[in-house]
């Protein structure tokens, strides 16, 4: 009689484990990875699928740029040249930083001469369009914190500029200017999108 329950228990315990597994087996069968590609069955046709994933990195632009005459300035007053530009950046937020470097010694915003002692402009920036005013940039130093309102890359569709270039040589630096002589430098503006 003991053997008799003792055997119908262990086919009790081993009916219950074979249970589990083929309900784990089941259960299985049901759960697919996400991503995970499905294969087709071999039959008069077969169908698998695959899920595709797409990413992009970081970017930013810059456009609308201008080059800045100041053609006979008054050395009474300050000089100054405002332009629109269009910064794009495909952050989330739509965030950038920008850097200014310029042409003279170790960055300096300055305009050169030949022999001549070179003369300092001052270089601004603000992250609307239509602005007379910005931030102040240091040569070579980042201004972050930015928001572009671009949409497209370039401004093609959506506001046509996003921020405002403002640059100024004040009256001190321009009576300092020998006549009727050109001085020139490069202002290089360097986007990171954030």
């Amino acid at each position: 009689m003991d053997c008799n329950i003792k055997g119908l228990a262990h086919r009790r315990k081993a009916g219950l484990r074979a249970a589990r597994i083929l309900l784990g087996l089941s259960l299985a069968a049901f759960v697919t990875p996400a991503g995970a590609a499905t294969q087709g069955t071999l039959g008069t046709t077969s169908q698998g699928s695959i899920t595709i994933t797409a990413t992009v990195p970081n970017r930013a632009q810059i456009t609308g740029l201008t080059d800045i005459n100041f053609t006979n300035a008054d050395p009474t007053t300050t000089a100054t040249a405002t332009q629109n530009d269009c910064v794009w950046s495909n952050t989330a937020t739509k965030g950038y930083s920008i850097k200014a470097t310029g042409s003279g010694t170790a960055g300096a915003f300055t305009l050169a001469s030949g022999a001549l002692t070179p003369i300092a402009y001052s270089v601004q920036w603000n992250q609307s369009s239509g602005q007379s005013s910005g931030t102040s940039l240091t040569a070579g130093t980042a201004l972050s914190g930015l928001v572009s309102t671009a949409t497209t890359p370039t401004c093609s569709s959506g506001p046509a500029t996003t921020s405002s270039l403002i640059v100024s040589i004040a009256s001190a630096d321009l009576q300092n200017m020998v006549a009727a002589t050109s001085y020139t430098g490069t202002l290089t503006l360097l986007v990171t999108p954030q």
